[in-house]
């Protein structure tokens, strides 16, 4: 009995039932155990999260919610350095419309179409493609039907095609089926809408986009503000619009926000929290500048349902204005320079041989801080309306042209000599004719064609000696000059004088904080001839600005300093009465320091000192009777026409230039005058650089003359912010798009 119960339970342990119940429960047992791990991976993935990498995704949260919102804060002032408003802003009536991320087209239209009740704007923005859109959208059923079911199958056959370049094909199809006339369908009301509409869109969500700024009418305003519940998005607030108070043209421009950011510099502003509808600067100052005088935008926070829809708005930063610069430029003394370098201009246009004369250039420099006092560029323009002569702002010539300088470049000339042990102080050498081979016309002094006198160095500066410059450049290129015989050269002699020329800035950027200086064009033969009017200055070619860092270079005994129009930067004025806080002056910056010594300088400034005082002067005969000490050179180069008359490219002219500093012992101002292709009749010629220079220093130090004293009565600390020296405004050109 007991077998049998035996064999009777075995068999039941084994029964297919049996074996289902035991894989059952192992399997069980398997997805407990799996569903522990699973709960405890979890468990450990939140706390991973949580604690380790909690602060980092609440701070992207946060970067995800905190959202820069351009409020249209005001852009920096710009003063000249007594105080005086060169740029302004001015506040304006606006309305805006900020999208949400949930907003729907449909939505937009909407509000769009009430708008249009109530404001009026302009349609001449509106594009084809937005006009063709709209059509689109007014006439979905007509719009539908311009591309066949025929046309529509075949692009579908077509597996080179996805969905995405399928319905782009029939959208440009239907776009150009659309016929003139269906479009002329659109009302004035219409356009109108979509005008708006358009702005509307443009914007990116949460960002408050500019509907109409300009000539917004007081009941314009009113009637939005009054109904603005039933239009959400929809604000009234204040913009401002740049206005400047001055014509200088490098205190440059800036966009609007219709034109926004220029295109070729969308993705560096992009990356800096821009808009594309932000204004920005565009040239000169403002460009350069732009971080300064750009205003800090508010920040919100904006927290969002699950749906992404905007509950409530938090204020995080209220926002700021953008901070002052204070210019190193006196509006007076740049007014006064300009009106000298107008009259010559008007005088020179009427003598013979002027047919070449467009253009002028002053620039007036601290040579010992960098500060430029005046910087004037003139040049004859055509009204587009009158089509009469008028005169230009050029200011921005004075570091974006270069001309050949003619002889103010010898003191240069002397000092690598020196420096190179080629000649020796007080040296003295034959001026003579100098001619190269049997062929060409001998090469000589303008004072001496034809004899032969002994000249010092000093003399040479004096009188302008061409030849005692020859010789110099002969011996640093190892050169045996013999009259009319053929002569070899060490072509090394062009890097050494080039070389030695950019110590003074010369041929090289002279780090002017303004943007698109150039450097000038270097010559490119290397015959001896070339040699010898690179000596004298007639085959590089520099800007006024070079011309000005160079003598000052000589004035503050041999360092070159780096140029600046900004002297301050200031917080905004709290009561507009007083400039704002001081944040940053600009301190001199010594670029480098030529390799002459003191010695040496001291020769050359005496030598320029007796271009003006000397008996054989060449600036004798208008500075000679100078109430004030100084010193200078005068300058003519021998060029052929390269300016914007094509027609006339390469008929002979010459370019008339001076540069100085004053007073000889302590100077307060380097100066440089360039006239290019001045007057040039039957090979004659007057010194108009030098005239002109005259005129500038007089003025200069007439003005200084009379503001001394009240300058000196102001108090350091209150600074008062003065009105502009002329009360007319400077309209800035609204161009639709800035490339």
């Amino acid at each position: 009995m007991r077998n049998s119960s035996k064999k009777t339970s075995k068999k039941r342990a084994a029964s297919p039932k049996a074996k289902q119940r035991a894989s059952v429960a192992f399997r069980m047992n398997i997805l407990f155990f799996s569903i522990f791990l699973l709960f405890s991976i979890l468990i450990l993935r939140l706390g991973f999260l949580q604690i380790v990498k909690g602060e980092n995704f609440v701070r992207i949260l946060e970067r995800t919610e905190e959202v820069p919102v351009n409020t249209s804060v005001p852009r920096g002032r710009i003063y000249d350095s007594v105080g005086r408003v060169l740029v302004d802003n001015e506040p304006q009536n606006a309305i805006t419309y900020t999208k949400l991320q949930t907003t729907k087209q449909q939505e937009m239209m909407t509000i769009a179409e009430k708008l249009a009740t109530m404001i009026k704007k302009e349609s001449d923005d509106v594009t084809l493609r937005d006009r063709q859109d709209y059509w689109i959208s007014l006439h979905k059923e007509e719009a539908d039907g311009k591309v066949s079911k025929k046309e529509k199958d075949k692009m579908v056959a077509d597996e080179t095609l996805s969905a995405g370049d399928i319905q782009n094909q029939i959208d440009r199809l239907v776009r150009e089926r659309i016929t003139e006339k269906e479009l002329e369908g659109l009302t004035e009301q219409q356009l109108e809408v979509l005008a708006i509409y358009r702005e509307m869109a443009s914007g990116y969500a949460l960002s408050p986009q500019i509907i109409k700024s300009e000539d917004v009418t007081p009941e314009e305003f009113a009637r939005v503000s009054e109904h603005l519940g039933e239009m959400i998005g929809v604000n009234t607030t204040t913009d401002w619009v740049r206005v400047p108070k001055s014509s200088l043209a490098i205190l440059g421009r800036t966009t609007s926000p219709k034109q926004g950011i220029p295109n070729s510099q969308i993705n560096y502003f992009l990356a800096r929290d821009y808009t594309r509808n932000d204004r920005v600067g565009r040239s000169y100052i403002e460009q350069q500048y732009e971080e300064i005088l750009q205003g800090q935008k508010s920040v919100v926070k904006n927290i969002t349902d699950g749906k992404g829809t905007v509950m409530e708005t938090e204020s995080v930063f209220e926002g700021q204005p953008g901070k002052d610069l204070v210019l190193t430029i006196d509006s007076e003394i740049q007014a006064k320079m300009e009106s000298l370098v107008e009259a010559k201009m008007i005088e020179l246009k009427q003598q013979n041989g002027s047919n070449l004369f467009d253009r002028a250039f002053v620039v007036i420099m601290d040579p010992y801080t960098g500060e430029i006092l005046s910087m004037v560029g003139k040049q004859f323009g055509e009204d587009p309306e009158t089509k009469k002569r008028v005169i230009n702002d050029y200011a921005y010539g004075t570091f974006t042209t270069a001309y050949e300088v003619g002889s103010i470049i010898k003191p240069a000339t002397l000092l690598t000599g020196y420096d190179q042990g080629v000649i020796q102080l007080n040296e003295v050498m034959i001026d003579e004719p100098i001619k190269i081979g049997e062929l060409g016309i001998p090469k000589s002094s303008v004072f001496n064609r034809f004899s032969r006198i002994p000249m010092s160095d000093l003399q040479a500066i004096e009188q302008s000696s061409n030849v005692y410059m020859f010789k110099v450049g002969f011996r640093l290129a190892d050169a045996i000059y013999k009259y009319e015989q053929s002569m070899s050269i060490d072509t090394g002699a062009f890097s050494v004088l080039r070389n030695s020329y950019a110590q003074f800035g010369l041929g090289v950027q002279t780090g002017i904080d303004l943007p698109g200086e150039t450097t000038g064009v270097t010559g490119l033969g290397d015959l001896p001839g070339n040699l010898m009017d690179l000596t004298i200055g007639q085959y590089d070619t520099y800007t006024p600005l070079q011309m000005a860092q160079y003598v000052s270079t000589i004035a503050n005994d041999g360092y070159r300093i780096k140029p600046h129009v900004v002297k301050e930067i200031r917080e905004p004025s709290s009561d507009g009465k007083t400039m704002g806080s001081l944040v940053t002056e600009i301190s001199p910056t010594v670029l480098n320091r030529i390799h002459n010594s003191q010695t040496q300088i001291d020769q050359i400034k005496r030598g320029m000192s007796r271009v003006y005082f000397g008996s054989q002067g060449s600036a004798k005969s208008y500075f000679g009777d100078a109430p004030y000490d100084a010193a200078g050179k005068t300058g003519t180069a021998q060029v052929v026409y390269s300016g914007p008359n094509s027609l006339k490219s390469g008929d002979p002219t010459i370019n008339s230039t001076h540069i100085g500093f004053a007073p000889f012992d302590n100077p307060e101002i380097a100066y440089a005058v360039m006239i290019p292709w001045a007057p040039y009749y039957n090979g004659q010629y007057k010194s108009t650089g030098t005239i002109l220079a005259r005129e500038v220093v007089d003025a200069y130090f007439e003005i200084q003359k009379k503001n001394g004293t009240a300058e000196q009565s102001e108090s350091p600390t209150l600074l008062p912010i003065k009105p502009a020296l002329s009360e007319t405004e400077i309209e800035e050109d609204n161009e639709d798009t800035i490339e």
